[in-house]
């Protein structure tokens, strides 16, 4: 028999999709696989399922954190550079189906904010999580609670009317690695960080370009929430030297102007831990 205190968590985004048994704040199992570029995500939900299908009977409820905006179960792009889905993909739905238990989704970095909030950086205070990663994403928690929908979608700001795209497009890792193509052609963000840690200018400027941008977005942040902890993961986001490179492009600033910056502590599994949780919180009726 399921036990109820372990959830099947599943964290989607451009990059990869990612499985886990979650109990409380442990990861007992995980199975990872690159997210499709083909086909949409009915099949590669199936196909995920059929990876784990050994898994089947080990978990009560699933909980599935996901690149894009949820509202009522369903699914929609906001970025469809990051992560091109239908419209309202009813996501919710398709999963019970596939796995015949309970079902709660939300955005990966929200559940991400909840994970840091409840067992990692938050410390269980008031706090804004942002992920830099593939694209940008971004959690609030308020007094105790995550705010869901579009809340915190921070890498959906618009830069400049003059200039074009959102805020993740001058900074996230698919536009370090667009501008690293003149350089080192078919670099991943990835290379450029190695290539910068090598001493390569080019490779260094993308990178402090990036920092800056996103020092920016926190000090813009802390002017509009005042959150006690900004907690910083994702892979770019928590890259070698780069929350020093952020710290640096705030220096200067008078303290009580100067965000406080933390690094997210549970690397990777911030997204299936909250979820995890807020999946396991709701199937016991506490998430209101």
């Amino acid at each position: 028999m399921a036990s109820p205190d372990t959830v099947l968590a599943l964290d989607i985004g451009g990059t990869k999709m990612l499985a886990a048994l979650v109990r409380g704040n442990a990861v007992l199992d995980t199975h990872k696989m690159p997210t499709p570029r083909q086909g949409e995500p009915s099949q590669w939900l199936a196909a995920l399922f059929a990876a784990i299908a050994s898994w089947q009977g080990r978990y009560a409820t699933i909980g599935a954190a996901v690149t894009g905006i949820v509202d009522d179960g369903h699914w929609s792009a906001l970025n469809r550079n990051t992560l091109d889905i239908p419209e309202q993909f009813p996501l919710e739905e398709v999963i019970r189906r596939l796995s015949g238990v309970p079902v709660l989704a939300a955005n990966d970095a929200q559940a991400a904010a909840w994970g840091e909030h409840r067992f990692g950086a938050g410390q269980n205070e008031d706090m804004v999580f942002l992920t830099i990663s593939t694209g940008i994403g971004g959690g609030i928690v308020i007094n105790g609670k995550p705010m869901l929908g579009l809340a915190g979608h921070f890498g959906q700001f618009r830069v400049a009317d003059n200039v074009a795209g959102t805020l993740e497009d001058q900074v996230s890792g698919h536009w370090i690695a667009s501008q690293a193509a003149g350089y080192h052609p078919g670099a991943t963000a990835r290379d450029v960080f190695e290539a910068a840690a090598a001493g390569n200018e080019w490779a260094g400027n993308i990178v402090k370009t990036s920092a800056r941008q996103t020092a920016q977005l926190c000090r813009n942040i802390h002017l509009a929430l005042d959150p006690p902890r900004i907690v910083i993961g994702g892979g770019i986001g928590l890259a070698p030297t780069y929350l020093d490179t952020v710290r640096q492009a705030l220096k200067g600033l008078p303290p009580r102007l100067t965000p406080r910056i933390h690094a997210a502590a549970l690397g990777e599994s911030a997204g299936v831990v909250g979820i995890a949780d807020l999946a396991k919180n709701q199937h016991r009726g506490e998430l209101k």
